[in-house]
């Protein structure tokens, strides 16, 4: 056999597609079909690697949005077996439909039969649907780098398959450094593992701090539902630019298979004013010793001394102001107060956060830090060999979300860094006709927003 991975068995499902190509490649024969999307499911839970974004409940969860969407499989009817399979969305521009595989195709990269046959087999296919090209983020990695050990990895196999993909007419478009492509280009990934002591040791040790001071000021982490969707929207909705139906589409199709959860940091008032006045009752004792000692070495120049009690006072002066805002919001929130909110798809073995949201008024609390940490605790322990923190940009190239980008990898994540977007033209002739027409279409768009 030359493909490598798993093969799904096919049945009769196929005996109703409506179109099929066939190459022959020496004694090999073959196929590609429109997938249902149980067949599809069995494929992908039979695979290796792949990701949330190639899921059936994606594809629904993006057709209530503007894209339609097609399963389309390779098949060896040597054996009748399935050997590649992709998702494609396609979504309508103006008078042109254009189709995106989210990270990529269902494939063994590193074998060029088949990549070429399906590709050969795909582009007929799509031009045949008038489709003009297809977009793919494939899950091929450049290299890897953590932050806090300073590991850095590069794939050696990425030049050779980044030379062959470019060679077989998929145009790359680009190794963009913070969000221009399709999806993320680089992840913040947590390699998991039981033993949560290890996982808690490679966290920074600034955000350690940040966790207990966070538990001991009353912050816990308790699981929503969806009638707390629109909660968490209110938290995200600054730093998320996908609107609520997003959300909403998304755990309608993920919650009936049981893949998605939402938690939140609540912050416990009562817990919070108690610890904010054990506080100030501390530091009103400091300042108490070091108003004794000026008492004590009064007539002697102490400059030092001078300067620790009016440091101190200072502090006070914020403890009582703390304590003052506590009390506040525990007579407005006997029940507690929302301050973060994570919501999570599990696919498999990786547990991956869609969007995650808090709220700055309460950003010194460290909530966001106390419930990253609480679902590496929980993740590990159910099981899951990856917890993907999400898109950042590149670790290496300083830009606007710099702070986004310490955040996750400060967890001990690992920075996973892919190929990025590659096009592929399956249409010529209707791509040279988008390529002139979409400029106009630009323009008009933007004349008819000024004049809104």
């Amino acid at each position: 056999m030359y493909f490598l991975y798993t093969m799904v068995s096919m049945s009769n499902d196929f005996s109703s597609s409506l179109w099929y190509y066939t190459i022959k490649e020496e004694r090999d024969i073959m196929e590609i079909r429109e997938l249902t999307k149980e067949v599809f499911n069995q494929f992908v839970n039979f695979y290796p690697q792949s990701s949330v974004f190639q899921t059936s409940e994606y594809a629904m969860s993006m057709n209530k949005d503007k894209y339609d969407s097609l399963y389309l499989g390779l098949i060896d009817t040597n054996t009748n077996n399935l050997v590649a399979a992709s998702l494609i969305l396609v979504e309508r521009l103006g008078k042109f439909l254009y189709a995106y595989a989210p990270r990529g195709f269902l494939i063994d990269y590193e074998n060029a039969l088949l990549v070429r046959t399906y590709t050969t087999l795909m582009k007929k296919y799509l031009a045949k649907r008038n489709i003009i090209a297809i977009k793919i983020c494939p899950l091929i990695v450049r290299s890897t780098y953590n932050k806090i050990t300073d590991y850095q990895a590069h794939n050696h196999r990425f030049d050779h398959l980044f030379s062959f993909l470019k060679k077989e007419g998929y145009y790359h478009l680009g190794f963009n450094t913070q969000f221009e492509a399709f999806k993320p280009r680089f992840e913040a990934i947590i390699r998991l593992t039981k033993n949560t002591g290890l996982l808690y040791k490679s966290i920074h040790k600034s955000f350690r701090t940040k966790i207990r001071a966070g538990n001991r000021l009353g912050i816990r982490v308790y699981k929503g539902t969806k009638d707390n969707l629109k909660l968490f929207y209110e938290l995200a909705k600054d730093n998320d630019p996908r609107k609520f139906s997003y959300f909403e589409n998304l755990y309608e199709h993920y919650n009936s298979t049981d893949k998605i959860d939402l938690y939140f940091a609540l912050l416990d008032c009562k817990q919070f004013l108690i610890e904010t006045q054990r506080e100030y009752d501390e530091q009103g004792r400091i300042c108490g010793k070091i108003h004794e000692q000026v008492s004590q070495n009064q007539g002697r120049a102490n400059q030092s001394l001078i300067t620790m009690k009016i440091n101190a006072e200072h502090t006070l002066t914020e403890k009582k102001k703390r304590m003052t805002a506590a009390a506040h919001l525990s007579h407005n929130n006997p029940d507690g107060l929302i301050i973060a909110g994570v919501l999570v798809i599990k696919h498999k073995n990786e547990a991956y956060i869609i969007s995650e949201g808090y709220d700055k008024n309460y950003a010194s609390l460290n909530g966001k830090h106390l419930l990253i940490w609480k679902l590496i605790e929980k993740y590990a322990n159910e099981g899951y060999a990856t917890f993907n923190l999400g898109g950042i940009p590149s670790p290496n190239s300083p830009n606007d979300y710099n702070g986004l980008k310490d955040f996750k990898l400060n967890f001990g994540a690992d920075a996973v860094e892919y190929i990025g977007d590659l096009e592929y033209v399956t249409s010529k002739s209707l791509y040279m006709l988008y390529r002139n027409y979409a400029p106009l279409r630009k323009l008009k768009r933007t004349e008819k927003e000024k004049e809104s």
